[in-house]
């Protein structure tokens, strides 16, 4: 490894995070937090998350001051749900009802900003099973306690869950974030090998400042979280990124082809960033991939046209107050 980034890695990664959640409100200064949970069909899983974060919103002096699930037009009982846990629910037609929605988690994740009020935004997934509330101190550490961070990314072990004959829920040990291991950590090695010691560039669990994220543009579908960490590292350089260690993150695991149309944003989201000339982020190629069906393998083609949205600031017109 580089040793400048062996010095960022050392400096800028907690592998055991220790904050306390009143030593963190302490570290507040004033500061409110907002966590946003982005949500598509999640009836099974955000429930119980919402449960484990609403202890931290209560109390004279909380750690979370807003919940709010973003949701991205679900068509099961996950906005029922979620209010019935205690978070507010927010529609994705509902905010900058004037722009049109379009499909993807970095939408949502852009339209929040207009939703919350926040000075740091916590983002977590909402398909995650045995979720831990601990995850939201440690994303928050950093940002409350160490002087230039604006970037926080969580990391962990991805157990893969396997199918069993009797339907089963089990999980292999390891296995999961095959497109993290396979594109993402390859690519940002090759276009920006500041980042190649980030160990879950494409993790959903992160926080940021609102100052960072309304600065900066959000890809619409899933390239998002390598947007974000490519634009943080040319706005404000590595040492305003972070990460840290939350065990153990379990979820819903795609198929190799769900993988593949994910693995295609990405791409064209990181190149983008990466100043190959003659790239477009939005030029409309799809992916093709190939099934087999009785014995044939036929082509299979999606749509990957990614698109962006503009800086917030941008668009709700704010300025930057000292």
């Amino acid at each position: 490894m580089d040793p400048a980034i062996e010095d960022w890695f050392a400096r800028r990664t907690w592998q055991t995070p220790t904050w306390t959640v009143p030593e963190l409100v302490a570290a507040k200064r004033g500061r409110d937090v907002s966590i946003v949970l982005p949500a598509l069909d999640e009836e099974d899983t955000v429930g119980a998350i919402v449960e484990a974060i609403i202890p931290l919103t209560t109390g004279p002096a909380p750690l979370v001051d807003e919940l709010v699930l973003m949701d991205s037009g679900s068509t099961d009982r996950t906005c029922e749900i979620a209010a019935a846990a205690g978070a507010r629910v927010v529609l994705r037609s509902d905010v900058l009802p004037h722009m049109e929605p379009v499909p993807g988690k970095g939408e949502v994740l852009w339209r929040s900003l207009a939703a919350t009020t926040g000075d740091i935004i916590c983002y977590l997934d909402s398909d995650l099973v045995d979720f831990d509330p601990g995850f939201v101190p440690a994303l928050l550490g950093p940002l409350l306690t160490e002087p230039g961070v604006e970037l926080v990314k969580g990391f962990y072990r991805r157990p893969l869950r396997l199918e069993t004959s009797d339907s089963a829920e089990t999980w292999g040990d390891n296995g999961g974030g095959r497109v993290t291991e396979l594109v993402a950590r390859p690519l940002l090695s090759a276009v920006c090998p500041d980042l190649g010691a980030v160990v879950q560039p494409l993790g959903g669990e992160y926080a940021a400042t609102r100052e960072l994220l309304e600065s900066v543009p959000f890809a619409s579908g899933y390239g998002v979280e390598i947007g974000l960490l490519l634009d943080t590292h040319s706005r404000s350089g590595v040492e305003a990124i972070a990460q840290v260690n939350l065990g153990v993150r379990k979820h819903r695991n795609r198929s190799l082809l769900q993988l593949g149309v994910m693995a295609r944003q990405i791409l064209s989201v990181a190149l983008a960033r990466g100043c190959v000339d003659g790239l477009s982020i939005d030029s409309g190629a799809g992916l093709t991939q190939f099934v087999q069906v009785g014995g044939e393998w036929l082509p299979t083609s999606t749509a990957t046209r990614t698109g962006e949205r503009p800086p917030m600031r941008d668009v709700l017109g704010r300025t930057r107050v000292a």
